[in-house]
């Protein structure tokens, strides 16, 4: 079975020629026509309009929506990890789902609107009898990231020399073979990191945005194309001069700056929609990865006009899921048919010590802190754990974990300490039930919620100095008196 999505097929109701189109009332919408009627629409009845953005209701969405209102190409600025390209591609679903295209036309053009010599003359030709094609949204979208290898021939064309070697003239606009912009006629067109375009390719995009015409090898093309154009960039490189020229930073009229989840419980939304976990994190491990990930943003050792991606805190749970389905597989016996769904499978506040060596390549560190960057993260994710245990389980007696440690006595775990030997070493303990009402476990919590919950509590109480700590040259965490 292929991988790639099946090409949306139009249902067979749709007009299949001009004279059917006039038929049916179709008439010509701009693009911009096209996403502001669909946006109204939307406002109207309370429909989604950006599916699977979070925390920019407030902030950016309005700016986006007050942009696409007044017919304004945008650019959005922002970090790395704000969910700029994702906000880029939900503007498709606000085009029509099915528009009418001149069938065979590279630019999408519209039988009503045909823009190119050849195609008015088929439609002049073949009148109501011209066959008409059907585009789904999901073709009308073109993207590009910005690289210093990116040429005016990507973007606009270039001229074909096979056509030329068939008899055509170089003043013929079939002899060129159309780019990325050209060929999204009709559609939205997005430019991701847009500095990084070398200063003569930006010069090309200028027509396009003001004009909407293009220019091929010293010869101009009168093809009044129809687009929405969208750009991404870091604000610093955008606003340096020399990385953008100030004739294309014009021609857009909407800046929107974006940013990165305002609060923990957005982070938390964000991490829950797009982590794909293979095994289970309950929340108070997702809640301390949020934190951590909070915390990597806003230290003075993290370059700040790098930002951490919003990717480090969904790569951080999915790595904590996989450390506790790797527990699983080793402790399971030849009963287990399926090792995530074994007792093991729930993922403690231990397995996050793997994340900061895994996913230190996702951070930008200031020059100074080189060599130090586990150190730096390990005690960010302490401060993150220490934060997660005051504001989950403040005001608990938590007095019966103390007393399981004296008198010299220890609790072993670690990553491959099973959820049984955990709980068996531990019996029963006074406050625990209270705990993981906290916790949100329930009343019935299997082996490895339950050992998932008494590992957060005695790490709490760990970084509260309230336990002692050491690790085993097996590798195993021994939790004991302070002494």
């Amino acid at each position: 079975m292929s991988r790639f999505p099946a090409t949306p097929v139009p249902p067979p109701d749709l007009p299949g020629t001009l004279g059917a189109l006039h038929a049916a009332g179709c008439r010509y919408r701009t693009v911009k026509q096209e996403l502001r009627d669909n946006l109204l629409a939307r406002l109207r009845d309370g429909g989604p309009r950006f599916a699977g953005i979070v925390g920019y209701d407030d902030t950016v969405l309005p700016e986006v929506e007050r942009a696409l209102l007044a017919g304004h190409d945008m650019v959005l600025l922002g970090e790395r990890g704000q969910g700029k390209t994702r906000l880029i591609r939900s503007l498709v679903a606000l085009l029509d789902e099915w528009t009418p295209v001149i069938a065979g036309s590279v630019l999408n053009e519209h039988p009503l609107h045909p823009i190119t010599p050849a195609s008015r003359a088929l439609v002049a030709e073949a009148g109501d009898d011209l066959p008409v094609g059907w585009l789904h949204r999901s073709m009308r979208y073109g993207e590009k990231l910005a690289t210093p290898d990116t040429s005016v021939g990507d973007l606009i064309g270039d001229v074909d020399p096979i056509r030329l070697a068939q008899g055509r003239t170089l003043g013929d606009p079939e002899t060129i073979h159309f780019g990325l912009v050209p060929r999204t006629n009709r559609g939205i067109f997005a430019v991701n990191e847009l500095p990084d375009l070398a200063e003569r390719i930006q010069v090309a995009l200028l027509n396009v945005l003001e004009e909407r015409d293009i220019q091929v090898r010293g010869y101009q093309l009168r093809l009044p194309l129809d687009l929405f154009l969208v750009a991404s960039a870091n604000p610093e490189d955008y606003t340096n001069r020399g990385r953008i020229i100030t004739p294309l930073k014009d021609r857009f009229g909407a800046e929107i700056r974006t940013h990165y989840p305002t609060d923990l419980e957005l982070e938390l939304a964000l991490i829950r929609q797009e982590a794909d976990l293979v095994a289970e994190v309950p929340e108070h491990v997702l809640e301390v990865l949020a934190r951590f990930a909070r915390a990597v943003r806003e230290s003075p050792s993290v370059d700040p006009r790098s930002g951490v991606s919003a990717r480090f805190a969904i790569a951080a749970a999915e790595t904590v899921a996989a450390a506790a389905l790797r527990r699983a597989s080793l402790l399971a016996d030849a009963s287990t048919a399926e090792p995530f769904l074994a007792p093991e499978a729930v993922a403690r506040v231990g397995d996050a010590v793997s994340v900061t060596s895994t996913l230190r390549g996702k951070v930008e560190f200031e020059s100074g802190e080189e060599g130090r960057e586990i150190e730096i993260l390990g005690h960010l994710l302490r401060t993150a754990t220490a934060e997660t245990f005051r504001a989950r389980l403040a005001g608990l007696d938590l007095s019966g974990f103390t007393t399981l440690v004296e008198d010299g006595k220890a609790i072993e775990t670690g990553e491959l300490v099973p959820a049984t030997d955990l709980l068996r070493q531990v019996g029963t303990v006074p406050g625990l039930a209270k705990v993981l009402d906290r916790l949100g476990v329930g009343d019935a919590p299997s082996a490895g919620q339950a050992a998932a919950a008494v590992e957060f509590v005695l790490e709490g109480l760990h970084l509260s100095r309230r336990l002692g700590k050491d690790v085993t040259d097996s590798g195993r965490t021994r939790y004991a008196g302070r002494d």
